[in-house]
């Protein structure tokens, strides 16, 4: 193979990889406004959770707060807090803006909110043991994705209400 056509291999491959990466071409008040609907959004698949569990109980366990979200609550900075309650059995999910504005710094897909989900009870903080995953916002080519990463294990995977069921059921047990 020769030189040029070496070159123009790679000239296309470059070419390839800019149009792929063209949605991380965002503006800062794009940014912001997905992290806003970034926030509802997570908001809401923890109340679908909490509605779905406590529509099998009576009365209603599950305590979420806060009990109601809108953009505006989004803090740019600082820490948003959402928290799910079962008797003291603990779901809190933490999250802020990253220092860049689209990071990969700690986690490989680019993202635009990063956080954690603390999981405990009162049993673990007796024993200083707070289970925790990092969460991030992450902006793909086909669609905007909470994620969770597991520190211990390194998986992956979406956030959604199977996940949060399989964090309740450690905590219930």
């Amino acid at each position: 193979m020769s030189q040029d056509d070496r070159i123009a291999r790679l000239a296309q491959q470059i070419g390839s990889l800019a149009k792929k990466d063209e949605h991380l071409l965002l503006k800062e008040t794009e940014i912001a406004d997905l992290r806003r609907k970034g926030a509802c959004e997570l908001h809401t698949i923890c109340a679908d959770f909490v509605a779905s569990v406590n529509r099998h109980l009576s009365p209603a366990v599950l305590d979420l707060a806060p009990l109601e979200y809108a953009p505006a609550l989004f803090r740019e900075s600082g820490v948003n807090l959402i928290q799910i309650n079962a008797q003291g059995r603990i779901i809190q999910i933490v999250f802020e803006t990253p220092r860049e504005m689209l990071s990969t710094e700690k986690f490989r897909t680019p993202y635009i909110l990063e956080g954690e989900i603390r999981t405990y009870n009162q049993e673990m903080l007796e024993r200083v043991q707070i289970h925790n995953q990092g969460l991030f916002f992450c902006i793909e080519e086909d669609r905007n994705v909470w994620r969770y990463f597991e520190w211990r294990h390194g998986s992956t995977g979406v956030l959604n209400r199977e996940l949060l069921v399989s964090l309740l059921e450690r905590l219930v047990r």
